[in-house]
């Protein structure tokens, strides 16, 4: 079962955020052999989707996975509610879905 997880991401900025994956036993997960894909959606059915960066650590048997997202693509996202996901793939084939949630993009004043 994924993590319930809400991000805040502010327009026209960069954000990143670093999770640390582990197991059902809690122990860190070696990641090598995984890739990793997460989206954004302004709803579950929509067609369009913004894609999340995903970044294994150089070490990845730390089990850490960076998600990222660019200050170009966050201003031009309408402010607002969107759900979001990320999913991990194993070198067997294996999907997992690791987090799940409300991604909250906050309104830009200042625009340069």
């Amino acid at each position: 079962m994924a993590a319930k997880a809400n991000i805040v991401i502010d327009q026209g900025s960069d954000f990143s955020t670093t999770l640390t994956i582990t197991d059902e036993n809690d122990n860190i997960l070696d990641l090598t052999g995984y890739s990793a894909n997460a989206h954004i959606r302004r709803h579950y059915t929509s067609e369009t989707a913004k894609v999340l960066g995903c970044t294994f650590a150089a070490d990845r048997t730390s089990g850490r996975l960076t998600l990222s997202f660019g200050s170009e693509i966050s201003a031009g996202m309408e402010s607002g509610r969107y759900v979001y996901d990320v999913e991990i793939l194993s070198g067997l084939n294996t999907r997992s879905r690791l987090v799940e949630g409300i991604c909250t993009i906050t309104p830009e004043v200042t625009r340069a």
